[in-house]
């Protein structure tokens, strides 16, 4: 098996204000998020973690509208950004959360249409172990369970019957 690069799941359980009751108590981590592409057109998803603060590879160079009809055209591209939040039971680590959003991105115009609130908002649920991937169709499902089960097989095997039958 050959060795996997990039980035991997974070997983972690120390909670770093454990046992201190001063400044940033309530704040959030965003340690076991990460940011899942899936390439609409070459049939493929991938992990890019300048995701996490807009700054995927994907996304570079591209100034953000709010009108969808500006940014269509024959050299935009369509993906899917879906939020994969991961925990760690007694069984070991697994995928709690899974959601996702639209962007498309037109690098020759150098523009790109996505809805901020619905992708902070898409976050906020994955983080809370909410399932909402209905919307990116059959296709991009199975796009995206394959990307899952191969990328980590245990995590898969670990996680809840709620995120299987999203697959189905």
């Amino acid at each position: 098996m050959a060795n996997k690069k990039g980035f991997k799941f974070n997983i972690i359980k120390n909670d770093p204000l454990d046992g201190h009751k001063g400044t940033n108590i309530g704040s959030i981590s965003l340690d076991n998020v990460a940011p899942v592409f899936i390439d609409v057109l070459n049939k493929e998803a991938f992990i890019d973690i300048g995701g996490m603060h807009a700054r995927a590879e994907v996304e570079k160079g591209v100034k953000w509208i709010n009108d969808k009809e500006t940014v269509e055209g024959d050299e935009a591209k369509p993906y899917w950004l879906c939020w994969v939040t991961t925990e760690r039971s007694e069984q070991g680590p697994y995928y709690a959360g899974l959601t996702a959003c639209y962007l498309l991105v037109n690098k020759s115009i150098r523009r790109g249409y996505k809805s901020m609130p619905e992708h902070v908002n898409m976050m906020d649920k994955s983080m809370k172990h909410h399932i909402v991937i209905d919307q990116i169709g059959e296709e991009n499902k199975a796009i995206l369970k394959a990307f899952l089960q191969e990328h980590n097989p245990e995590m898969w095997a670990n996680s809840k019957d709620e995120l299987h039958q999203a697959f189905d």
